[in-house]
């Protein structure tokens, strides 16, 4: 028997990667997720909607809407939202500096902690290179992942009928194969090399579907996650602490086995 969490109030929300218009958005979660958490500021990591799937052919369930009214009623409770958009919804980046009721637009941002860090707040996506130069590669990368949702969606469902949990192909696969491996530290690194550019103390970010919170260098890196496989949220606490929420399934919350860098926890 599982017993319903605590809600939580936290001085940031940070989400990526919801995918809002797919057939793999995990869009019921998400709205469990937000019933149990409150914040001062959402900050909404880019690809929350999925515009290159929306032109494709049109999928908006209600759960993809509720989720839409949910983070709106949040703003109008009081709430800051702060819209960072990502490749997949990159049509939002010509309303830059624009307010959309209570979301506004921001290409990039910065977030200051309850202890006084400054973090570079963006999508990622233009660390990318293959984003960045080949765009049909990234359409046709996403067209595959898409393949591979469908295919791992058909194999958990006999997985739960056998009582087994369930079990992320792509997300194994990132951990799997080399070049996988090799990309995801390449945009870490570089993630953080733009941080000590800008001379911030850390960034968050979302695009590789990859949660992390890790030193990089000298660098506090952290990573949201997604909504459509591992449905993980990084929160800052009230003093300053960070940690990724795993939201696995209704009612039960288990945070992530990464653990934090020393000097994400307050003094």
């Amino acid at each position: 028997m599982t017993t319903k969490p605590e809600s939580r109030n936290h001085r940031a929300i940070f989400l990526s990667d919801i995918h809002l218009g797919t057939r793999g958005c995990q869009a019921e979660l998400l709205i469990d997720f937000l019933k149990y958490h409150e914040a001062e500021t959402i900050y909404l990591v880019g690809d929350i909607v999925d515009g290159w799937r929306l032109r494709r052919s049109w999928h908006w369930p209600q759960a993809h809407n509720d989720v839409v009214q949910k983070l709106l009623r949040k703003g109008r409770k009081g709430a800051r939202i702060v819209y960072v958009p990502g490749n997949h919804d990159e049509f939002l980046r010509d309303y830059e500096g624009t307010h959309f009721g209570v979301v506004e637009v921001a290409e990039e941002t910065f977030h200051e902690t309850a202890d006084g860090r400054r973090l570079l707040v963006l999508h990622g996506d233009r660390f990318d290179v293959v984003v960045r130069n080949a765009k049909w590669i990234a359409h046709l990368g996403d067209w595959a992942y898409t393949a591979a949702l469908g295919i791992n969606t058909v194999f958990n469902q006999v997985r739960r009928r056998l009582g087994f949990p369930y079990w992320s192909l792509s997300a194994w696969a990132k951990l799997k194969v080399k070049n996988a491996v090799n990309f995801i530290g390449d945009f870490e690194t570089t993630l953080a090399a733009e941080a000590v550019r800008l001379g911030v103390d850390g960034v968050v970010c979302g695009h590789i579907h990859h949660a992390s919170i890790r030193d990089v260098d000298g660098v506090t890196y952290m990573n949201c996650g997604d909504w459509v496989e591992s449905c993980t949220a990084l929160v800052e606490h009230l003093d300053g602490r960070f940690e990724l929420v795993v939201w696995q399934r209704r009612d039960t919350k288990v945070t992530a086995s990464e653990p934090e860098p020393k000097a994400l926890v307050a003094a």
